[in-house]
């Protein structure tokens, strides 16, 4: 990652720069100006937040606006289909879930049991300038832990690689893309189209 070891004062520097643009935008879009910066895509933005790997604190910086109107369509599919669910809830996007005494993660998403409060799902959105804590790093943890299901969703690539848990690691059980559905037999409710996931939102 460009920033890692960078002193505090630069380090400083480059968030307040990388922010800026994303707060512009969303200044704009709140009264109603023209987006300068992110034309094809309204999302929530996002802060800059922390995760520890294995002992090494990362910074992970505020994801871009297409990444966040994903992660919004995709969590609000997944509420709506554990509304009523007896088994499970979903947290707030990014909540911090505590692993062990020196691992701590925020996925983008993640579904728990409701007895015993234990990872069921995670869901990683990829982030094209910051990949490699999600891709390598954090599913590397996930397979150690055992998490029942895993969602790499990627931008960059309009798809999604599906991971179950088995004896001898994560299991690839496909990589999903264009009509495609997403869908979990046991989220019988749950359903969403790879394409509609990835649609543009255009300003007018």
């Amino acid at each position: 990652m460009p920033w890692k070891g960078l002193p505090p004062d630069k380090l400083k520097l480059e968030l307040q720069q990388r922010i800026a643009p994303y707060r512009r935008s969303a200044f704009r879009r709140q009264f109603g100006l023209p987006c300068l910066v992110c034309r094809d895509y309204a999302a929530p933005v996002s802060d800059p937040y922390e995760e520890m790997l294995a002992g090494d604190i990362t910074l992970r910086l505020p994801p871009g606006a297409r990444h966040e109107l994903v992660l919004s369509r995709l969590q609000a599919a997944l509420r709506t289909s554990v509304a009523h669910s007896p088994v499970a809830r979903l947290l707030e996007s990014r909540t911090q879930i505590r692993i062990s005494h020196n691992t701590a993660l925020r996925p983008d998403l993640a579904l728990v049991t409701a007895a015993g409060s234990k990872l069921w799902l995670a869901v990683e959105v990829v982030s094209s300038d910051d990949h490699q804590a999600d891709t390598v790093t954090k599913k590397q943890i996930y397979e150690d832990i055992k998490v029942p299901r895993l969602w790499m969703v990627d931008p960059r690539y309009d798809n999604i690689e599906v991971y179950h848990a088995a004896e001898y690691g994560l299991k690839l059980m496909g990589i999903l893309a264009g009509r495609d559905v997403l869908e979990e037999k046991l989220l019988p409710e749950f359903r969403i189209v790879t394409a509609e996931l990835f649609a543009s939102l255009a300003f007018n």
